[in-house]
This record gives structure tokens, C-alpha cells and sequence, in this order.
């Protein structure tokens, strides 16, 4: 495990390139190699309760023990420039994932399952994106391969940005860098400005070319360190498949989107439309097939076809020395599982309990409000510059409530849907010795059932090539989280995160 602490950590740096931004091959030609490795240590802070079946405790041991190494490559041929991205990450089994997986010996799920190991849920290497752009006169671009798309405002919680799901398996919070989560997929990528509007048009369209795993969220259901409580060491896959050849979420459909953004009366603003999977799955359940008899043994999980429609704006107020945004989106056909109560004893008759009793489709209207401002803390805490914070009010409404339909907020949990689901969330970033040091704070609150998380955090540049990173991810339930499996307990959001807190250490090395 000491070998692993120096598991090392990751940045930008600079290739050779010749006068101009050309080299010895000609100013056609340019070539850049950058990356980083990483390492990871994460403590667990409190017991878990599933362990109690095994007779042990969790609380102090680590949690993850983990290695990444990036590879960036930059070139450009001509008018052509090229981007290829890898990355391998490795995990060490420590003696809490050794619990974890003994815990699959005690719920039937030791076998039968999609990983004999519990580092399947973690170990991977991956060419993250490809791709190649060109410029086609002075206003289009266009980008055809593996890539990433960032469409959207807020950071913590997603309104817009679902061009793309997010591999939240061995990390659920928080890792900085967005664009380490998410899962880049196969485009055809356009953007085509337009000065006469002030704006930019930008498009693009999915082939159907993508993996199945590249498809929506990816979650720790394995039975790993990230799977919500009371379901640690419990390997879904024992009991599911990932159907991904679903009439509603054929990862081979066509799928796209177009975006415009502009300014106009000192506003910032964009309208976009998109068809896209769920982020999140649901079960296809074998008690209440939709559409098409799940290959599961109780289940599977699909990603159903949505159409999202939304908008942004965003301009400065001087009144509060402060940049306010607002962004909108207008989900149709999110679908979401029917059946609340516990599996055995569900509170409708025939619909199974715990999601399992089939999958209905409702709109939603999801809305977030933030504000941004920096913050003069010089005089309170010796800051060396205003300190940037933010604040931001999410909410999901489902629209056409209707208690009678007995929908669930997620599978494998009794709790009923809620009309609406608010959180509010703040971060503020403190700098230090020139931007060396960077202590942050990030809070949130479940608004609608409460619950929340903190995340108290320490950056540090020790030098050019070398970058520290110490936090702690603390969460509270509001004393509503399930205990037993398949009960109709009271989980709502951070129900699922109880007893998950940890802190975590984090080095990178750039080169």
C-alpha cells in the first residue's frame, strides 16, 4: 500500500515544436506530447453497516488505492489537427474491497455476476478520445471522431450537459475535472459562427457507433465502495444485464443535437435541442416487461430515448458585482420505474415494489439558478485576491404529478417520487502565495428532503510538474437512508451516500 500512496498524477506539458509553431518536418507539420499520472488514496471515515454481516468494520480503512496514467497527443497536418487521449487506470485491493467482495458469499450474489473480481469495477485502460478537425473557410469547423461535448451551466448537478453520460463507478464525489467523467462518444461535430448575429451555431449528430458501456451513467452497482447504501457488496449483476438493444434505447439510433449561442443586450445566451438516452437507467423489469422481455434473471437496465430542449442566459449586474445565470431545460419522456414500497409488500397491489413494476414516461422541467461573484475575504483571511464562490439552486419538477402513478425516484429503492426535487449548492475557492495554495469549500442541501454533503478541500502547486490535492466528502442523510435491502425505507438523494463519507489524497505529476 506504501508503494501505492506515490502512485502518481497528471497536467499539461509542452512538446518540442520548431519557429512558428512548426518543426523540423515543416511548418505543416507539429507534434505535442503531454500528460500526467495520478494516484489516489481514499480513508473511509465511518462503519457501514452492510459489513455488520461479515462482522467487520470499515471505518479507517482504505477505501481506494489507485493509479492513472494520461497520454494527450496534439498534431496538426496542413490545414488538419488530430487529438488522441489515453488513459489506464489501476486499483489495489485493499482489506475494506476484499470485505466488500466477501459480502457477495453472504446475498447470493458470489457468482453469476459480471466481475470475478471487485477491481473489474475499477481497473480499465481506454482510448478516450480521437479525433480530427479541420476548418472549412473562415466561419466552420468540423470535427469527426471520438470526442467530448460540453453543453450546459452548472457544475455540481446537470440540467443541459447530456450529450454524454458519466462514469461515476470509483469516484462518485467529487473530482474536479468534468471532463474526466464523462464518457466521450463516436460524433460528427459542427460549429459555424456568425458575426452578423453575434453568435455561433453549433451542432452535432451520433452515428450509432458507440459501446455499449459508452451509453448513459455508469454506477458502482457491482457492489463496490460507491454503491448506495444498503446495497455495498451486493453484486447487481448477478441479477441484470445492461440492454442496450432496447426498442426505447438502441445504442445504434441516431442521435444529435443542435445549440445556438449568442450575445444581445449585454447578455449572454443559447438555445439548444437534443436527442439524447436518459442519463440515468431504469429497470426492465422481468415482473412488468416494457416493450421487450429483459435477458436479466429480474431485470435489466435501459436507457430510454428523451428529447431535451433548453436555454441559457447569463450577464454581468453591477448592482452586485456579480455574474447571474439561469439555464432551463424541458425534458420529454423521461422515464422513470414504477412500484413503491418494499419488494415483498408493495404499497400498490401488482406493482412489485422497489421499481420493479414496469417503467412510466413523464416530462420534467429542470431549472437551474446561480450566481457568481468574487469575494473580498483579503481582510478576513489574508487572501491574496478576491476568492471566486458560487451559489446555485437546482430543481427537478415532474410535470403532471400524479401520486396514482407510483413511480419511484430509483430502482432497488421503495421511496415514491416526489413532485419536486431542490437542492442548493455553494463553493468558494480561498488563494494563496501567488495561486499556490488554494484551500475551497463546497456545501449542498437537499432542500426538498434533506440531507446534504460538504466537501472541504486543499490544492496545492508544488512546482511546476508536481500538484496536491487533500479533501474530505462528508454526507448526512437527514436520518433518511435505507438499512435493509429491498425494503420500504425513506432514501431519498443522500440517503443513498449514508456512511460513504471519506477523505481523500490526491498527487499529480505533469510532464
Amino acid at each position: 500500500m506504501a508503494a501505492a500512496v506515490a502512485a502518481i498524477a497528471g497536467g499539461p506539458a509542452q512538446g518540442a515544436e520548431g519557429e512558428e509553431g512548426g518543426s523540423s518536418w515543416g511548418e505543416d507539420f507539429s507534434f505535442n506530447l503531454s500528460g500526467y499520472a495520478r494516484g489516489w488514496l481514499g480513508v473511509n471515515l465511518q462503519n457501514q453497516p452492510e459489513l455488520e454481516a461479515i462482522d467487520k468494520d470499515s471505518k479507517g480503512k482504505l477505501s481506494m488505492v489507485r493509479g492513472s496514467l494520461l497520454l494527450d497527443a496534439d498534431a496538426k497536418t496542413g490545414p488538419v489537427k488530430w487529438k488522441a487521449i489515453g488513459r489506464a487506470d489501476r486499483e489495489h485491493k485493499t482489506s475494506y474491497l476484499n470485505d466488500l467482495e466477501r459480502l457477495r458469499t453472504t446475498n447470493g450474489t458470489a457468482v453469476g455476476g459480471h466481475s470475478s473480481s471487485i477491481l473489474d469495477n475499477y481497473n480499465n485502460t481506454e482510448l478516450r478520445e480521437f479525433w480530427a478537425e479541420m476548418a472549412f473557410g473562415e466561419r466552420t469547423t468540423v470535427k469527426i471522431g471520438k470526442q467530448q461535448l460540453v453543453w450546459g451551466e452548472s457544475d455540481f448537478f446537470h440540467a443541459m450537459d447530456l450529450v454524454h453520460g458519466y462514469d461515476l463507478s470509483w469516484h462518485l464525489y467529487f473530482e474536479p475535472e468534468n471532463e474526466e467523467w464523462r464518457k466521450p462518444l463516436t460524433l460528427i461535430s459542427t460549429k459555424i459562427r456568425v458575426p452578423e448575429a453575434d453568435g455561433m451555431l453549433a451542432a452535432y449528430v451520433r452515428p450509432g457507433w458507440d459501446r455499449c458501456e459508452d451509453i448513459g451513467n455508469t454506477y458502482d452497482i457491482k457492489g463496490g465502495r460507491w454503491f448506495f447504501q444498503p446495497y455495498r457488496g451486493f453484486d447487481l449483476s448477478a441479477v441484470t444485464d445492461k440492454d442496450c438493444d432496447h426498442p426505447d434505447g438502441d445504442r445504434d439510433d441516431l442521435t444529435g443535437g443542435v445549440r445556438w449561442s449568442g450575445e444581445a443586450y449585454g447578455l449572454s445566451y443559447s438555445l439548444a435541442w437534443l436527442t439524447t438516452f436518459s442519463a440515468d437507467p431504469v429497470a426492465n423489469s422481468s415482473f412488468k416487461p416494457y416493450k421487450k422481455a429483459p435477458s436479466g434473471s429480474v431485470f435489466d437496465l435501459i436507457h430510454p430515448r428523451v428529447d431535451v430542449f433548453g436555454a441559457t442566459v447569463s450577464g454581468y449586474s453591477g448592482t452586485l458585482d456579480a455574474v447571474l445565470s439561469a439555464e432551463m431545460a424541458y425534458t420529454e419522456d423521461q422515464p422513470f420505474n414504477i412500484g413503491t414500497g418494499a419488494f415483498l409488500a408493495p404499497r400498490v397491489p401488482g406493482n412489485v415494489g422497489i421499481g420493479l413494476g414496469g417503467v412510466k414516461k413523464k416530462n420534467t422541467l429542470t431549472t437551474m439558478l446561480r450566481i457568481d461573484k468574487d469575494l473580498n475575504f483579503q481582510g478576513l483571511f489574508g487572501t491574496s485576491r478576491p476568492s471566486f464562490s458560487s451559489i446555485q439552486l437546482f430543481n427537478t419538477q415532474v410535470l403532471g404529478f400524479d401520486r396514482d402513478d407510483d413511480l419511484v425516484r430509483l430502482f432497488a429503492f421503495g421511496t415514491p417520487l416526489t413532485e419536486h426535487n431542490t437542492i442548493l449548492t455553494a463553493f468558494t475557492t480561498l488563494n494563496y502565495a501567488n495561486d499556490t495554495i488554494n484551500p475551497g469549500f463546497a456545501i449542498g442541501f437537499d432542500l426538498t428532503h434533506g440531507g446534504g454533503f460538504a466537501i472541504p478541500s486543499l490544492s496545492l502547486t508544488l512546482s511546476d510538474a508536481w500538484l496536491a490535492r487533500i479533501e474530505a466528502d462528508i454526507f448526512w442523510s437527514g436520518n433518511k437512508s435505507n438499512k435493509v435491502q429491498f425494503s420500504d425505507q425513506s432514501s431519498q438523494l443522500f440517503g443513498y451516500f449514508d456512511n460513504a463519507s471519506q477523505l481523500v489524497f490526491r498527487l499529480t505529476r505533469q510532464f
